[in-house]
């Protein structure tokens, strides 16, 4: 704590200050804290990464040193045990620190190391989210969402409660960060906040229904021999009934690894499938050069184009065409942004199947069959699972 800039005490010494608000109550407190641990972590001798400044490191000739921080819960990793335990020693004699061992559960988020790799799930969160809303006795579902159904604006009765119904909207957005499996449905569900009606409270209820046949299911990250990295891509042309916007689907993957994924629909309406592809495809690219640019700090080399995969041939000749047309005029700005990268060997524009395309899950309800498919490619598993 400091004295606000300018205030001079008058008269006696030993005068205090007045806290009316609690520190957790200020806006700069967060702001305050983290600037005072950056201090700390870049005197030990750890580097900002500059493409994502909560993520410190250190490359010395006994190995890397990795740290990440989220407000005051820190993760630690590396190969280098000595940096790790020099680093935990300067951080204790700087704050008031407790050492939780090895890593088994993060801000919600379990984590179960082996020998086969690491799997993040949330299976308690779904079990104390499912007890919430008193659903551990309900019938478990093959999907979290009914196939073929569209949710509308004027969908049913306005919900009493809606309140309710966005603080669950809240909790199923969180959950998607090891559960790429119901983005789509949580998505849809999201648009609706301001006027939820009975349809988008049933659509949730379903999503509950879906969790409960496997809670515990989680991302696996194995070592699978390479660091290539790729992209999937995928749109539902004017998916949406009340404005006809198309749905943005993607995920990227890292070695074979699942690392990030979204779904989201489009801030304007696509003329066409062409354009709406197009479109996603510029999303994907964006998170695709991010990820280069991470993996090329933290010194990865040797980094080979990253592979762009979209299931519309329309969209990938657009790519690789560089005559601009009345048919790409007006989405001149992605074709010029995707085809410099492509130019400069960043990303390698390529075809796949639809029933390849791993994306699909991010833009359209789909059966039991192709949701275990897509599931099973992605890394997804279930520990919990009896054997």
């Amino acid at each position: 704590m400091e004295q606000p800039p300018g205030f001079v005490a008058q008269g006696e010494s030993g005068l205090v200050c007045k806290l009316k608000k609690s520190l957790y109550g200020l806006k700069q407190s967060p702001r305050a804290w983290f600037g005072r641990f950056s201090e700390v972590v870049l005197s030990f001798g750890l580097s900002r990464c500059g493409n994502d400044h909560s993520f410190f490191y250190k490359q010395s000739r006994g190995g890397k040193l990795f740290l990440i921080v989220y407000v005051d819960d820190i993760i630690i990793t590396g190969d280098d045990l000595v940096g790790i335990a020099e680093l935990k020693a300067y951080l204790q004699q700087q704050f008031q620190t407790k050492d939780l061992g090895k890593l088994k559960y993060f801000l919600g988020i379990e984590v179960a190391q082996s020998q086969n790799g690491v799997v993040l799930s949330q299976r308690k969160y779904v079990l104390d989210l499912l007890t919430e809303t008193s659903m551990l006795g309900s019938k478990p579902l093959d999907s979290p969402m009914e196939q073929g159904v569209k949710l509308v604006a004027d969908g049913g009765e306005i919900l009493n409660n809606p309140e309710r119904y966005r603080r669950l909207v809240g909790k199923l957005n969180y959950l998607t960060v090891t559960r790429p499996d119901i983005a789509f449905p949580v998505s849809v569900v999201s648009q609706f906040l301001s006027s939820p009606r009975t349809s988008d409270w049933d659509a949730i209820i379903r999503i509950l229904r879906y969790l409960k046949k496997a809670p515990g299911k989680g991302i696996l990250y194995q070592n699978h021999g390479h660091n290539r990295v790729e992209g999937f891509s995928d749109a539902d042309w004017a998916g949406s009934p009340d404005d006809r916007r198309s749905t943005t689907g993607y995920c990227t993957l890292v070695g074979g690894n699942l690392v990030s994924w979204k779904s989201k629909k489009q801030s304007v309406v696509a003329r066409s499938s062409a354009e709406s592809e197009y479109r996603a495809m510029a999303q994907v690219t964006c998170e695709l050069v991010w990820i280069r640019q991470l993996l090329t700090e933290l010194g990865f080399k040797d980094l080979v184009p990253m592979t762009l995969w979209c299931d519309n041939k329309a969209a990938v000749h657009m790519a690789s065409n560089p005559v601009f047309h009345e048919r790409t005029k007006h989405i001149e700005v992605d074709c010029h942004f995707i085809r410099e990268k492509l130019q400069n060997g960043v990303i390698l524009p390529s075809y796949v199947r639809t029933s390849e395309q791993l994306a699909d899950i991010f833009t359209k309800s789909l059966g039991n069959g192709r949701i275990e498919y897509i599931c099973n490619k992605l890394g997804m598993i279930n520990i919990y699972a009896p054997a």
